[in-house]
């Protein structure tokens, strides 16, 4: 389920126990397909705050693939350029941390929603199109990596709005040597909002059909 059929539910929920015909419901920054975690949701008076929460940073976990590149800087593209991934040791990851903490220059990734020229990059890209992507200033708060195995890491980063965590999988690919791409992804929290204490979604529409009116 999209973040798209997550707003809708709630909007009809939200409509169809209070008899309404239009409600505001809306949500507080996507998600790639293929990642997982915390949606804010926002209905009513509260759709006020969200472009507030979208600029609010968030934590991210998951993991690092090694030893190969993809087109989407993700597993939603087959890996590609295989190399041998280095022996990466505990000072080795410590120096990763420094060099990827503090306030960064980032290159989105070409299937990304920035649009250029009125278009979205991933459009242009899967057409074949050249895209130039150019770099941004972005902050990472704190990065923690650990070897999960040879070829994966797991990492947890706190970073501005902005932050494309599939291009620091890739960047963290370059400056090893080897490549790599973002193996999975989950959103951890939005400033003082965490998963932790999320609903899902059947139980947020349970929540609004128990409410007394």
């Amino acid at each position: 389920m999209d973040f798209f059929d997550v707003v809708n539910k709630i909007r009809f929920a939200i409509k169809y126990k209070y008899g309404v015909k239009k409600c505001k419901v809306g949500h507080a920054g996507t998600l790639d397909p293929l990642a997982s975690g915390l949606l804010l949701i926002c209905s009513g008076s509260y759709t006020k705050q969200i472009d507030r929460l979208q600029n609010e940073s968030k934590m991210y976990s998951g993991t690092i693939q090694l030893g190969s590149v993809t087109p989407t800087y993700d597993s939603e593209s087959e890996p590609v350029d295989f190399k041998d991934v280095p022996p990466i040791s505990d000072t080795l990851l410590k120096k990763i941390e420094k060099q990827f903490s503090g306030s960064i220059q980032q290159m989105p990734p070409i299937y990304s929603a920035i649009k250029i020229k009125g278009q979205k990059s991933y459009d242009l890209a899967r057409r074949g199109l050249l895209v130039e992507m150019t770099p941004r200033s972005l902050q990472i708060f704190d990065l923690k990596l650990s070897m999960v195995s040879d070829h994966q890491i797991y990492f947890k980063v706190h970073c501005s709005k902005g932050t494309y965590v599939r291009s620091l999988a890739h960047d963290i690919g370059q400056f090893l040597g080897c490549g790599a791409y973002l193996g999975s992804l989950r959103r951890e929290s939005i400033a003082d909002y965490s998963v932790e204490n999320a609903l899902s979604i059947e139980e947020t529409i349970e929540n609004i059909r128990n409410q007394t009116i």
